[in-house]
């Protein structure tokens, strides 16, 4: 029983939600900012609009298949694998490890899926909230 809380107790701590600009500092220091053509503001309007900044963040699609962490990174679109919906798993990692407060995964990853011929479309939230819309308050007050 004890075993079971402690490991509980663990994932929980192991979860976090960024503020906007300590994300987009993350961001910045991961040298996002105009990776693949976007702009650190629209990185963080994607996150916001996946998970609101929440690297626990799980989504389940139409398809049963489940997307992942603060990018909500999906199994069912070859980048990562799970029990339920394997995939060629193109960014090598496993779909429970997008989970952790430890983005740096997620970034890798997220990288990998804006090298595509769909860049940042891949994600819908993206696609419908960010594109094209002047994203400067995203990086507001925030020092970088």
């Amino acid at each position: 029983m004890l075993l079971l809380l402690l490991a509980l107790l663990s994932a929980v701590t192991n979860v976090k939600v960024f503020s906007r600009c300590e994300l987009a500092h993350v961001l910045q220091e991961a040298r996002l900012d105009g990776y693949g053509g976007y702009s650190l503001v629209s990185w963080l309007c994607m996150a916001f609009c996946e998970s609101t900044f929440n690297t626990a963040a799980q989504s389940i699609n139409v398809d049963s298949s489940t997307n992942y962490g603060i990018f909500l990174i999906s199994s069912s679109q070859l980048w990562c694998t799970d029990d339920r919906s394997p995939s060629d798993n193109g960014c090598r990692v496993a779909c429970r490890d997008l989970l952790s407060s430890n983005i740096t995964d997620d970034i890798i990853c997220a990288k990998n899926i804006v090298r595509n011929p769909q860049g940042m479309n891949a994600w819908e939230g993206w696609a419908m909230h960010c594109k094209g819309r002047d994203l400067s308050e995203w990086v507001e007050g925030c020092d970088l």
